[in-house]
């Protein structure tokens, strides 16, 4: 071969390559740049809200959430806002997204706090923790985030369609709470761990006096106190029992417990039993 023609062979080579080494280039900036967004199609806000609306009345709460969340990105500003917000509480709660539900409900409260579809949405929000109430060996937040949520709907709103009810869910998740505590206290007291027993039993007479639980924690206070040896403490916790709830099964028994020492009920001064009972 000529050294013309080498020269010749020589710079095609390097043009093919030249050529080759653009393509991958090429190749590779495709492949590595970000993907195009494609652009969302920009729907009235009157055509999203209806529907939405239609999807509600079809229960495809799902289907209904992500439209209202298109039109609440779309038209942030429109007339429908505000009614999309609030239906998005009512969707998710329908479906049991209750944390979605109740962070929902927060936005909506931030945004409109003046509006008269507050009571109900506290309601939800407050609904939403009731309904993820757990057995009484569990944590109970819940229960209390239930319970400051209902409070605010009833304090502020008492003549609230809600109220009745948020009143009688209170009462509910109060006895959740009581039930912990004495879950807890029975637990310390069958360890022997009367002190800490005691203080569990306290919370509740102090506390959640309205709870299902009182006269067993009113029980279990003189069965702890006695095993601390504290009488005076025992003695009174009986009597207020026994005041109070004459007929029950934990008086008879708080009764035959005393009996066994040779003692009786009765109110004996100086202890916090008997304060708790002059304060009320």
């Amino acid at each position: 071969m000529t050294t013309n023609a080498l020269a010749g062979f020589t710079n095609r080579a390097l043009r093919v390559a030249t050529v080759g080494l653009l393509v991958v280039t090429l190749a590779a900036c495709n492949l590595f740049s970000p993907p195009k967004i494609k652009e969302e199609t920009i729907v009235p806000p009157q055509s999203l809200y209806q529907a939405a609306l239609n999807d509600m009345d079809a229960q495809r709460y799902q289907t209904a959430i992500k439209t209202l969340e298109k039109l609440d990105r779309q038209h942030p500003y429109s007339d429908y806002t505000e009614k999309s917000k609030l239906m998005q509480v009512y969707a998710n709660y329908r479906i049991g997204k209750f944390e979605e539900a109740t962070l929902a409900a927060d936005r909506y409260l931030a945004l409109y706090p003046s509006s008269k579809e507050v009571p109900y949405v506290l309601w939800l929000k407050g609904t939403a923790a009731f309904a993820q109430i757990k057995d009484i060996t569990r944590d109970q937040q819940l229960s209390q985030d239930a319970i400051d949520t209902y409070g605010l709907l009833i304090s502020n709103y008492p003549k609230s369609e809600y109220a009745k009810d948020a009143q009688d869910k209170i009462k509910i998740a109060v006895d959740q709470l009581a039930g912990k505590e004495m879950s807890v206290g029975r637990y310390y007291l069958g360890n022997g761990q009367y002190l800490a027993g005691i203080n569990r039993f306290r919370v509740v007479v102090e506390k959640y006096q309205t709870s299902t639980h009182i006269e067993e924690a009113l029980y279990r206070l003189t069965e702890g106190y006695l095993s601390l040896g504290l009488i005076g403490e025992a003695q009174t916790a009986a009597e207020v029992l026994g005041h109070n709830y004459p007929a029950s099964e934990w008086y008879k028994r708080a009764y035959d417990l005393l009996g066994k020492q040779g003692l009786q009920p009765q109110m004996v001064a100086g202890n916090w039993i008997a304060d708790t009972q002059k304060k009320s």
